[in-house]
């Protein structure tokens, strides 16, 4: 009979818990909002278009709102110094100077920011060969240059940053950390308060690093786009899974510039896009063509409601809390208010009744208001479209009862197949190689009283990252069978981007069990490899 334990509760972390450490320099405290061309326009922004853009920024609005800064992105830099080695902008991109453009946006009541890249060469959208100017070795008199022109915000890239030829490395094998430390210095150094935006991709999980002692926001995962699409917001929204506890004010998670009111999207996945990224703090620049602006594209971007996640003085990110594979996701976060954002998101590819369920947030009652339209909720059943969402705020919340979980260590089933044991950090055993082939049965589980339907919980390590669209982006799937009955998909993120930290109390129902100790749950995957697991729980 395998060994198990009785807990109270799932372990809500490994023994490393999130260390959050903000960057005090007395600037991005709340996440920066802001318009970028990169999303719209590429590496071929014009001096023009800034104007005209910055003027949209204001005549629409979204300034009102809080949409502040207006950034350069790539195309706007030199291929040379000048002959004392200082930074030195295209002449044809921005014939009038970059101090002109800073002194033009600044008279418009907006804040101005520079781009940059802590590479030889920056990052261009022709493979490599434009060979822009990189400020590599050069981070303190670039930053003199750019505080000099006026700049209030610096986004920093990292293309070519092992050397001349290595355009994009999502593996490189130096420490990114040290270029970023380094260009952190240099700002601190600038006399003039600069916001920090690291775009180092998510490579070396910059979370962790911690993230917040070396920048105000940091990049986890490769852009967005172009080209547009719901597959890239899957992704990215895996990807955040396991560091949503890194967010706090001073630093932030960037899951990348918004889509919203570019082709590619849908209306509805515009909306859940904007949502999810305003409740998990990221930083909102807009990166469309304002000039073309819907009103339905202005609606989602200048709702004060959903920005006022975004702009929370509490400064907690949402967390990710249930899955319901291929069906929805429930996330949800406090508010300085000592209320709740709860986020669901319907997966399905087609519009549908859904019910949200308190318990996956851990309440038994509370007061629902909408927050895409600001309608109180009684019963919070809505109709949503494909891949829609609902945004609830949650008020005079009344906490459930904590479930209490039987705990059965992987390591004690039955392995098949080619899956085996391994030890993490000198003190857990995981089970590991299930999946194409390999097996993992436990036996004599607890099905209670009366069996039936029970709620499972998982600890498991999956550090899969992916920088790029795959058929399970970010997360691998588990199929999951009960006595040896029909296998449910379980779709699970990543737990980090390494191979030793514990994503725990990962949930699932799951039917078919029989009352008594003779259960078995058995976890497969004939195509693909699992996560490595510690422990399955089942509620008592």
């Amino acid at each position: 009979m395998p060994s198990q334990w009785k807990l109270h509760k799932p372990l809500v972390s490994l023994a490393f818990p999130y260390v959050v450490a903000a960057l005090n320099n007395g600037v991005g405290v709340k996440p920066a909002m802001g318009w970028n061309p990169y999303n719209a326009f590429a590496c071929a922004a014009t001096e023009a278009m800034y104007h005209t853009q910055a003027q949209s920024v204001v005549s629409l609005g979204l300034l009102a709102v809080g949409y502040q800064y207006i950034n350069l992105d790539c195309g706007w830099q030199a291929t040379s110094r000048d002959s004392a080695g200082k930074f030195q902008w295209s002449n044809k991109t921005l014939p009038a100077g970059v101090p002109a453009l800073a002194t033009f946006v600044h008279n418009l009541g907006l804040k101005f920011g520079v781009y940059t890249d802590l590479g030889v060469f920056a990052c261009d959208t022709v493979g490599g060969t434009a060979h822009f100017i990189g400020s590599l070795g050069h981070e303190t008199s670039d930053v003199a240059s750019y505080a000099s022109w006026g700049a209030d915000y610096v986004k920093v890239d990292n293309c070519f940053a092992v050397n001349s030829t290595d355009f994009v490395d999502f593996d490189p094998p130096i420490s990114i950390k040290d270029h970023f430390t380094t260009m952190r210095d240099a700002l601190a150094a600038a006399g003039r308060p600069i916001l920090f935006s690291a775009c180092e991709w998510g490579v070396q999980d910059p979370a962790r690093w911690p993230g917040g002692s070396v920048a105000n926001s940091w990049r986890i995962s490769n852009d967005i786009g172009p080209p547009n699409s719901w597959d890239n917001i899957f992704r990215i929204m895996n990807q955040v899974v396991p560091i949503t506890g890194f967010a706090a004010p001073g630093g932030f998670n960037d899951l990348d510039m918004l889509e919203v009111g570019n082709s590619g999207l849908t209306t509805a996945e515009q909306q859940t896009h904007f949502a999810f990224w305003a409740a998990a703090k990221s930083p909102l620049i807009i990166s469309t063509d304002l000039t073309k602006a819907s009103t339905q594209t202005l609606n989602i971007l200048k709702n004060t409601r959903i920005i006022a996640l975004n702009q929370d003085s509490l400064g907690k990110s949402i967390a990710f809390k249930r899955r319901y594979t291929n069906d929805h996701d429930v996330w949800s976060g406090p508010l300085s208010d000592g209320s709740t954002v709860a986020l669901v998101i319907n997966w399905q590819d087609s519009s549908r009744s859904l019910t949200f369920n308190l318990a996956d947030v851990g309440f038994s009652s509370a007061t629902a208001t909408d927050l895409i339209t600001g309608t109180s909720l009684g019963k919070i059943t809505q109709t949503l479209a494909a891949h829609g969402s609902i945004v609830l705020k949650l008020t005079n919340a009344i906490t459930a009862p904590t479930p209490t979980f039987t705990f059965y260590p992987a390591a004690s089933g039955a392995l098949a197949g080619g899956a085996i044991t391994r030890v993490v950090n000198s003190s857990l055993t995981v089970v590991g190689f299930v999946g194409n082939g390999g097996t993992l049965t436990l036996s004599n589980v607890d099905g209670g009283a009366s069996g039936g339907t029970k709620l499972l919980s998982f600890d498991y390590i999956n550090g899969d990252v992916t920088f790029s669209n795959t058929a399970c982006s970010n997360c691998r799937n588990t199929l999951v069978s009960v006595n040896g009955g029909t296998a449910v998909q379980v779709q699970m993120p990543i737990s980090a981007q390494s191979w030793d930290i514990l994503l725990s109390g990962y949930m699932v129902s799951l039917p078919g069990f029989k009352p008594g100790k003779t259960n078995t749950i058995t976890l497969s995957n004939p195509s693909a490899f699992t996560p490595d697991f510690y422990r399955v729980g089942v509620a008592v």
